[in-house]
Order: C-alpha cells, then sequence, then structure tokens
C-alpha cells in the first residue's frame, strides 16, 4: 500500500520530469536559483504553472510532515526576519549595488563602503536570507544576487537613488512592495493581538500600531508620509498590471452590451482597467471615479495614453467617494478591482448598498476580487491528487492566506469566500449571477 510520504515524493519527482522534459523539448536548460531572473518562453505556460504549484505543494507538505513540529513552530514564529531583513534590503539598496558586482559578488566590506552599514552586520542579515535561498553567498562574507533576489533590484542607479531618494521605487513595484511591508505591515502586525483581543478599541492593528484614528489611506496622505505614499502607489500600480487584460473584458462581457452602454469603474484609480477595456469594445462609453488626487493623476495618464477618448468623451474622469451615493445611475455595468477587501463586512455593505441604490433593474455589478479557499474539502471544489491539502496549501492558497491576514492587519478587512460575496450581495440587493476564476476573480451580481 502507497504511504503519504511515497505519494508526496511520487508527485514531486513526476511534476520534475514534466518540467525539465518541457524545457530540454525547447532546447533550453531550467532556469537556475543561481543566476539572475531572465524570462523564457516557458513561464506563462499554464500546465506547466500548475505543474510548478503541484511540486511546490507536494514539497511544502512533505517537508511539514517530516519536520519535527517542534522545528515548524520554532520557524513560524520566527518568520518576521525575513520580512525585515527583506525590508532593510532594499532599503539600503543591497540588491542594486550587488546587480553590478556580477557573478563574483561583493564583500561586505565593500558594500559597506557604499552604503554606509556595519560590514558585519549586512553579513548576518545576508546569510539569514541566502540561508532561504536569497541571495547567495559564493564565498566568506561575499555576496551575489541570485534568481530571487534580482526581483528586488530597482531601475534607477545607485546615482539617481542618492539624488533623488524619494523616488527611488519608481518604476520597481516588487521592491516598493517588499520595503511597504518591511515598513508599516510589519510594525502593525505586532499590534495584531491586542487589536484582535479588544474588539472596537481601534479601526484596525494599524491604527494601534501608528497612534492615530486615520485610515491606512489618509494616513498615506499626511504630509510626513507622502514618501510612503508615492512608495506604495508604485506597488500598487505593478500589481494591477500583472493582471491580462482578459480577466476584465470577460468580466464584464462588453460584447454583450449594445453600442454606448455606460460603463463604471469605481475607485478605478487612474483608469488603467478601463483603458484595458476601451481598447477591446470600443463601442461602450466609460466612467472612471475615484477622489481628486487619483483622478488628477488620471488627467496625465489619459493624456498620455489615449487622449482621443478623453477628448470624444467616450471615456470620462469623475471625482467621486463611494462611501457617498452614486451619481451615475441606471449604468450598464459597475465594476470595482480589488476595492472591497479593503473593507470590513460592514463598510463593504455600504459601499455595495450606494451602488446598488443608482443601478437599474438591468444593471450589473461586476467585483474583481481574490477567492478565500477552504483548506477542507468542500462541493464544487476542484479535485487535487492525494494527499494534498484541498486549496494546495501555500502554493495554492498560501498568497491568498497571507493577504487575508495584511487586509486584517493595517485595514480590518479580509479575503472572502464564494459564500461571503454572496451573502454581501443578498445584504445589499443584489444576487450573484456567476463566479468567473483566473487571477482575480470575477463575481458578477444583478440587480435583485
Amino acid at each position: 500500500m502507497t504511504t503519504p510520504l511515497a505519494e508526496l515524493a511520487q508527485l514531486i519527482s513526476s511534476g520534475v520530469k514534466t518540467l525539465e522534459d518541457a524545457y530540454t523539448k525547447q532546447g533550453i536548460p531550467f532556469p537556475s536559483l543561481d543566476a539572475p531572473f531572465q524570462p523564457t518562453p516557458l513561464d506563462f505556460d499554464p500546465a506547466l504553472f500548475q505543474t510548478a504549484h503541484l511540486i511546490v505543494a507536494a514539497a511544502s507538505q512533505l517537508i511539514a510532515t517530516v519536520r519535527s513540529p517542534m522545528e515548524t513552530v520554532q520557524a513560524y514564529a520566527a518568520s518576521m526576519h525575513v520580512t525585515s531583513t527583506l525590508g532593510f534590503v532594499v532599503d539600503a539598496d543591497i540588491p542594486d549595488v550587488l546587480r553590478d558586482a556580477g557573478s563574483k559578488g561583493l564583500h561586505v566590506k565593500e558594500l559597506a563602503a557604499v552604503n554606509g552599514v556595519d560590514a558585519d552586520s549586512q553579513a548576518r542579515v545576508l546569510r539569514f536570507l541566502a540561508t532561504r535561498h536569497v541571495f547567495k553567498e559564493v564565498a566568506p562574507n561575499t555576496f551575489a544576487n541570485n534568481r530571487v533576489s534580482s526581483l528586488l533590484v530597482k531601475t534607477k542607479s545607485l546615482k539617481e537613488i542618492k539624488a533623488d531618494p524619494e523616488a527611488k521605487y519608481d518604476g520597481a513595484p516588487v521592491a516598493a512592495i517588499v520595503a511597504s511591508t518591511g515598513d508599516e505591515s510589519l510594525k502593525a502586525s505586532g499590534y495584531l493581538s491586542e487589536f484582535l483581543r479588544n474588539p472596537g478599541a481601534d479601526l484596525s492593528a494599524f491604527n494601534t500600531a501608528f497612534k492615530t484614528p486615520a485610515t491606512m489611506w489618509e494616513w498615506r496622505e499626511e504630509p510626513h508620509n507622502v514618501w510612503r505614499a508615492r512608495r506604495f502607489a508604485v506597488g500598487m500600480k505593478g500589481g494591477g498590471d500583472m493582471f491580462p487584460a482578459s480577466i476584465f473584458t470577460e468580466g464584464v462581457a462588453g460584447d454583450k452590451l449594445p453600442a454606448d452602454a455606460l460603463i463604471v469603474d469605481v475607485g478605478g484609480s487612474v483608469g488603467s482597467v478601463t483603458l484595458k477595456l476601451a481598447k477591446v469594445f470600443p463601442h461602450l462609453r466609460y466612467i472612471v471615479q475615484d477622489l481628486q488626487k487619483e483622478i488628477t493623476e488620471g488627467e496625465k495618464f489619459w493624456a498620455s495614453s489615449a487622449p482621443e477618448l478623453l477628448a470624444s468623451k467616450r471615456v470620462q474622469l469623475q471625482v467621486h467617494n463611494f462611501f457617498e451615493p452614486q451619481p451615475v445611475k441606471d449604468a450598464a455595468v459597475y465594476f470595482m478591482r480589488v476595492v472591497i477587501h479593503d473593507w470590513p463586512d460592514v463598510t463593504a455593505k455600504e459601499i455595495m448598498a450606494n451602488t446598488r441604490k443608482a443601478a437599474g433593474a438591468n444593471s450589473k455589478l461586476v467585483l474583481f476580487d481574490c477567492v478565500m479557499p477552504y483548506a477542507c474539502v468542500t462541493p464544487g471544489a476542484p479535485p487535487v491528487p492525494s494527499p494534498l491539502l484541498p486549496n494546495l496549501g501555500v502554493a495554492g492558497a498560501g498568497f491568498v492566506t497571507a493577504l487575508d491576514i495584511e487586509m486584517m492587519t493595517v485595514f480590518n478587512g479580509k479575503e472572502r469566500t464564494v459564500d461571503e460575496f454572496r451573502a454581501l450581495g443578498e445584504a445589499t440587493g443584489w444576487k450573484l449571477e456567476e463566479v468567473k476564476p483566473g487571477m482575480l476573480f470575477a463575481f458578477v451580481f444583478s440587480a435583485c
């Protein structure tokens, strides 16, 4: 009889063979962990992506099975040091310094001469990360970038970074998100237990940590935090750009709408998703709504991206706070991209209810968001190979479960299950008609 350990090992073995065969067929080697990241033609192959997920799911479950539970608890309890050290290396521009050193690396004394940070301290941080496969120690106290750490390199030169530190993350969304997580999120996470054990005392753990009644959005707009807002905006723009246009075009189903039907992008920032829709569905009209600062930036975005759409009024930009009554009545589609997860249920209902009051009998509401999968077997869930967790563990639900705790910590928001999205709709006059899966799920509601 095959044991769970043997089944996990077999999943890993067969998956590795599938990957290696695919790369061999293309005449290219599988990417080395020791070399900086370089895209390959197979990076976005859906079947290979799934294969890699199964390998990671099986490997992580195998580790959890065979490792001493005490070692697992110790590793998890100290995981904040991964966040803090990653935050330090991007803040100290270490990946950027190592970029120019290439595979031979750089001794920490040379690093210290560039960034002014104590050499021994940098060696300890980099060795901690290299032990976890971020960076490579090529010789004692000499470190180089590898496939993982190369993602932290910024687009600006060291000279440009030194000349304008506040702009150092511009064009580097991965580094920006890592820096924000190692700053605001990490500091707030230390107060999560206090927040959960004293409900109602503060809006979120973030508020407790930073001693402010403002939301994180408001706090970042304060004069002393403008640099943080800039850094976060870079990360969010990069995160939004990674989603293929098909998620949004299929979600709103614009091909089924008549000419001049109106689509409203609620909380749409500068309107980058609306631009994707307008390119595919030029027969429709669009309104992008957000607060004044985002709309001002949106005017610059559209002036450089598609000025003719603003000139023809095929696309309009509108200042609107979604906590106030929706001014656009009877639109064919209202949609929100990763808006609802920022808010607790009571606030999410307020946002959705404001939209419902403006909707017509045939209006649709489409929410683009992540889905929280259960870690147990549930009806209708896609099957996975035994003995893997039904949600594929860290390979399948690692990101969304981590994002859920992030939302809880900084906003008191949440990632939701399909049932929870359905309940939000029922409480606000929307009926969940369809759920379209993808990198972001599209929840299609009709007015009821």
